[in-house]
Protein backbone atom coordinates (compact mmCIF):
# COMPACT_ATOMS: atom_id res chain seq x y z
CA UNK A 1 0.00 0.00 0.00
CA UNK A 2 2.73 2.11 0.75
CA UNK A 3 4.15 1.69 -2.53
CA UNK A 4 1.22 2.83 -4.26
CA UNK A 5 0.80 5.58 -2.39
CA UNK A 6 4.62 6.35 -3.39
CA UNK A 7 3.93 6.17 -6.86
CA UNK A 8 0.80 7.59 -7.27
CA UNK A 9 2.63 10.55 -5.18
CA UNK A 10 5.66 10.67 -7.54
CA UNK A 11 3.07 10.35 -10.63
CA UNK A 12 0.89 13.40 -9.43
CA UNK A 13 4.43 15.62 -8.95
CA UNK A 14 5.49 14.49 -12.54
CA UNK A 15 2.00 15.79 -13.71
CA UNK A 16 2.44 19.01 -12.16
CA UNK A 17 5.61 20.05 -13.65
CA UNK A 18 4.20 18.86 -17.16
CA UNK A 19 3.46 22.85 -17.60
CA UNK A 20 6.52 24.39 -16.22
CA UNK A 21 7.96 21.91 -18.92
CA UNK A 22 6.06 22.72 -21.84
CA UNK A 23 6.19 26.66 -21.03
CA UNK A 24 9.82 26.38 -21.29
CA UNK A 25 11.02 27.76 -25.30
CA UNK A 26 12.04 24.53 -26.95
CA UNK A 27 16.12 24.56 -27.85
CA UNK A 28 17.20 23.27 -31.21
CA UNK A 29 20.72 23.19 -32.91
CA UNK A 30 20.97 25.64 -35.81
CA UNK A 31 23.19 25.22 -38.26
CA UNK A 32 23.60 29.30 -39.00
CA UNK A 33 26.67 29.77 -39.68
CA UNK A 34 27.65 32.13 -36.84
CA UNK A 35 30.78 34.20 -36.31
CA UNK A 36 32.17 37.63 -37.55
CA UNK A 37 32.08 38.46 -41.22
CA UNK A 38 34.12 41.80 -41.50
CA UNK A 39 33.01 43.15 -45.50
CA UNK A 40 29.41 41.67 -44.75
CA UNK A 41 29.59 43.23 -41.05
CA UNK A 42 30.91 46.35 -42.58
CA UNK A 43 29.19 46.84 -45.88
CA UNK A 44 25.79 48.62 -43.96
CA UNK A 45 28.30 51.06 -42.57
CA UNK A 46 30.18 51.53 -45.40
CA UNK A 47 27.39 51.82 -47.98
CA UNK A 48 25.58 54.38 -45.49
CA UNK A 49 28.76 56.72 -45.34
CA UNK A 50 29.36 56.62 -49.09
CA UNK A 51 25.59 57.23 -49.87
CA UNK A 52 25.88 60.32 -47.41
CA UNK A 53 28.82 61.31 -48.40
CA UNK A 54 30.79 60.90 -45.21
CA UNK A 55 34.00 59.76 -46.52
CA UNK A 56 35.97 59.87 -43.93
CA UNK A 57 33.68 57.43 -42.35
CA UNK A 58 33.83 55.48 -45.18
CA UNK A 59 37.69 55.47 -44.35
CA UNK A 60 36.82 54.02 -41.16
CA UNK A 61 33.96 51.46 -42.46
CA UNK A 62 36.68 49.97 -44.77
CA UNK A 63 39.49 50.30 -42.04
CA UNK A 64 37.45 47.25 -40.09
CA UNK A 65 37.20 45.20 -43.34
CA UNK A 66 40.76 45.99 -44.82
CA UNK A 67 41.97 42.03 -42.75
CA UNK A 68 39.93 40.28 -44.93
CA UNK A 69 40.43 42.41 -48.30
CA UNK A 70 44.22 41.85 -47.86
CA UNK A 71 43.60 38.13 -47.69
CA UNK A 72 41.68 37.97 -50.80
CA UNK A 73 43.76 40.21 -52.27
CA UNK A 74 46.83 37.78 -51.14
CA UNK A 75 45.15 34.70 -51.94
CA UNK A 76 42.14 34.89 -54.11
CA UNK A 77 41.91 38.09 -56.46
CA UNK A 78 44.84 40.06 -56.67
CA UNK A 79 43.91 43.71 -56.69
CA UNK A 80 40.51 43.33 -54.81
CA UNK A 81 41.59 45.75 -51.96
CA UNK A 82 42.96 48.41 -53.82
CA UNK A 83 39.81 48.66 -55.73
CA UNK A 84 38.22 49.57 -52.51
CA UNK A 85 41.28 51.85 -51.49
CA UNK A 86 41.04 53.34 -55.24
CA UNK A 87 36.97 54.04 -54.91
CA UNK A 88 37.00 55.69 -51.63
CA UNK A 89 39.81 57.62 -52.86
CA UNK A 90 38.03 59.40 -55.87
CA UNK A 91 34.99 59.41 -53.99
CA UNK A 92 33.44 56.97 -56.30
CA UNK A 93 30.21 55.85 -54.67
CA UNK A 94 29.49 53.46 -57.68
CA UNK A 95 32.98 51.93 -57.34
CA UNK A 96 32.64 51.15 -54.21
CA UNK A 97 29.56 49.00 -54.65
CA UNK A 98 31.61 47.40 -57.42
CA UNK A 99 34.48 47.05 -55.15
CA UNK A 100 31.95 45.14 -52.85
CA UNK A 101 30.46 43.22 -55.35
CA UNK A 102 33.92 41.67 -56.90
CA UNK A 103 34.83 40.66 -53.34
CA UNK A 104 32.07 39.34 -52.03
CA UNK A 105 31.81 37.64 -55.43
CA UNK A 106 35.32 36.31 -54.47
CA UNK A 107 34.12 35.15 -50.86
CA UNK A 108 31.64 32.85 -52.36
CA UNK A 109 33.47 31.29 -54.82
CA UNK A 110 36.68 30.84 -51.40
CA UNK A 111 33.51 29.60 -49.31
CA UNK A 112 32.48 26.99 -52.06
CA UNK A 113 35.99 26.18 -52.87
CA UNK A 114 36.12 25.32 -48.99
CA UNK A 115 33.36 22.93 -48.88
CA UNK A 116 34.71 20.89 -51.83
CA UNK A 117 37.69 20.76 -49.77
CA UNK A 118 35.88 19.77 -47.06
CA UNK A 119 32.96 17.67 -48.72
CA UNK A 120 33.34 15.47 -46.39
CA UNK A 121 33.42 16.85 -43.31
CA UNK A 122 29.13 17.15 -42.97
CA UNK A 123 29.27 20.45 -40.78
CA UNK A 124 32.25 22.48 -42.22
CA UNK A 125 31.03 22.01 -45.51
CA UNK A 126 26.95 22.99 -44.76
CA UNK A 127 28.46 25.99 -43.07
CA UNK A 128 30.81 27.10 -45.64
CA UNK A 129 28.12 26.45 -48.66
CA UNK A 130 25.31 28.79 -45.79
CA UNK A 131 28.13 31.64 -45.60
CA UNK A 132 28.94 31.72 -49.47
CA UNK A 133 24.85 31.84 -49.13
CA UNK A 134 25.23 34.78 -47.40
CA UNK A 135 27.61 36.48 -49.27
CA UNK A 136 24.94 36.15 -52.48
CA UNK A 137 22.23 37.67 -50.59
CA UNK A 138 24.25 40.73 -49.92
CA UNK A 139 24.76 40.86 -53.98
CA UNK A 140 22.01 39.35 -55.37
CA UNK A 141 20.04 42.94 -56.38
CA UNK A 142 23.55 43.94 -58.03
CA UNK A 143 23.12 41.02 -60.38
CA UNK A 144 21.45 40.32 -63.71
CA UNK A 145 18.21 38.41 -62.61
CA UNK A 146 18.84 35.46 -64.57
CA UNK A 147 22.48 35.01 -63.28
CA UNK A 148 20.90 35.62 -59.59
CA UNK A 149 18.24 33.07 -60.32
CA UNK A 150 21.19 30.03 -61.33
CA UNK A 151 23.30 30.93 -58.68
CA UNK A 152 20.34 30.71 -56.26
CA UNK A 153 19.40 27.64 -57.52
CA UNK A 154 22.91 26.35 -57.52
CA UNK A 155 23.54 27.16 -54.08
CA UNK A 156 20.19 25.45 -53.26
CA UNK A 157 21.92 22.28 -55.01
CA UNK A 158 25.10 22.76 -53.12
CA UNK A 159 23.70 22.93 -49.94
CA UNK A 160 22.02 19.56 -50.71
CA UNK A 161 24.77 17.58 -52.57
CA UNK A 162 26.55 18.47 -48.80
CA UNK A 163 24.75 15.11 -47.83
CA UNK A 164 22.93 14.93 -44.42
CA UNK A 165 24.23 12.89 -41.68
CA UNK A 166 20.46 12.18 -40.66
CA UNK A 167 19.61 11.79 -36.92
CA UNK A 168 21.20 8.27 -35.51
CA UNK A 169 21.54 7.50 -38.89
CA UNK A 170 17.89 8.04 -40.34
CA UNK A 171 17.75 10.33 -43.41
CA UNK A 172 21.55 10.02 -43.94
CA UNK A 173 22.43 10.95 -47.05
CA UNK A 174 26.17 10.65 -48.23
CA UNK A 175 27.94 13.73 -50.03
CA UNK A 176 27.32 13.87 -53.84
CA UNK A 177 30.90 15.49 -55.16
CA UNK A 178 29.36 15.45 -58.96
CA UNK A 179 26.46 17.46 -57.89
CA UNK A 180 28.54 19.90 -55.94
CA UNK A 181 30.65 20.07 -58.98
CA UNK A 182 28.36 21.27 -61.17
CA UNK A 183 26.50 23.83 -58.82
CA UNK A 184 30.11 24.94 -58.02
CA UNK A 185 30.30 25.71 -61.87
CA UNK A 186 27.21 26.53 -62.46
CA UNK A 187 28.09 29.55 -60.12
CA UNK A 188 31.64 30.94 -61.19
CA UNK A 189 30.02 30.98 -64.60
CA UNK A 190 27.21 33.08 -63.18
CA UNK A 191 29.67 34.91 -61.25
CA UNK A 192 31.98 35.17 -64.50
CA UNK A 193 35.02 33.47 -62.63
CA UNK A 194 36.91 30.62 -64.11
CA UNK A 195 36.18 26.66 -62.83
Amino acid sequence: MIRLVLILLIAAAALAELPLIAAQPALAYSYAAAGAEPLLDGREALFAAVTAGKWDEAKTALAAMQVDLDYLDQNEDKGAAQAFADAVAAQDAKAVMAAFNRAASDEIVRRLNGARDNLKDYQSAKVLVVKAQRFYTAIAGDLPPDAAKLISNALTQALDAVGNPGVFGVGQRQPDPGAFASARADILKALGKTP
